[in-house]
Order: C-alpha cells, then structure tokens, then sequence
C-alpha cells in the first residue's frame, strides 16, 4: 500500500516502508535512543534491536482520510528522561518527513519498549 499526494506537477506514489526507514532513521539519530524494536515482539523476540536495514519492522504507518500517523517503537537508554525522549522523536519525524517528502504528519505515536544500558 501506498501514501498518494498530488501537488501542480503531478501525482506521486510513496510507499509506507519508504516513509518508516526515513521516520525510523530520523528518530534512531534522537539522544537516548539506543535502538528501534519490533512491534511483533512475540513473533520477533523480545530482546532484539532492529539494525538500520530492518527500521521498518519497528515503524506503523496509517493513512487515515488525509491524516498520517505513525507508530513507533523504542528502546531507550537507562538514565534518560523518557517523556523528553519521546517529545524529541516525535518532533524530528514530523520535520524529517515534512521537509524529505512535503507530508504533513497528524500524529507520531511512541512506545517505549524497553529500557538498555548504552553502549560506551
């Protein structure tokens, strides 16, 4: 399935995983992130950290009418505040796909899925 928008040039066909790698990269370049994880956590496994190639398994994206909303799902690092975490991913993806493809977003829903010990 597509996400369709027509501006005075023409008309255009986005795919929904081109829209959750770009909304997924967007939001793994957010301080605290540690990693994507799997909105399939039974099926997937739970411990695992989706790598760059597979940001699309962590990414729902709906087309409502006119509206776009997406989910995500996170892990995020011990120490950080999460409600500031998820305000800032929700703010890089909505400015990322407003000025990488003109979409206007109605919502970026965030899931915290797991709390991890950064990496140093």
């Amino acid at each position: 399935m597509s996400i369709e928008l027509t501006n005075e040039f023409g008309h255009i066909d986005i795919s929904q995983d081109t829209i959750a790698q770009i909304a997924g990269g967007a939001a793994i370049e957010c301080y605290g992130i540690v990693g994507m994880a799997s909105k399939h956590q039974i099926r997937d496994g739970l411990t695992d950290i989706l790598r760059k190639e597979n940001f699309t398994k962590g990414v729902i994206v709906r087309q409502e009418k006119v509206d776009l909303h997406i989910d995500m799902y996170i892990i995020v690092s011990y120490g950080t505040k999460i409600s500031e975490i998820a305000y800032q991913v929700q703010s890089k993806v909505k400015y990322t796909l407003n000025k990488s493809l003109g979409m206007s977003v109605k919502s970026v829903n965030v899931y915290v899925q797991g709390v991890r010990v950064a990496n140093v």
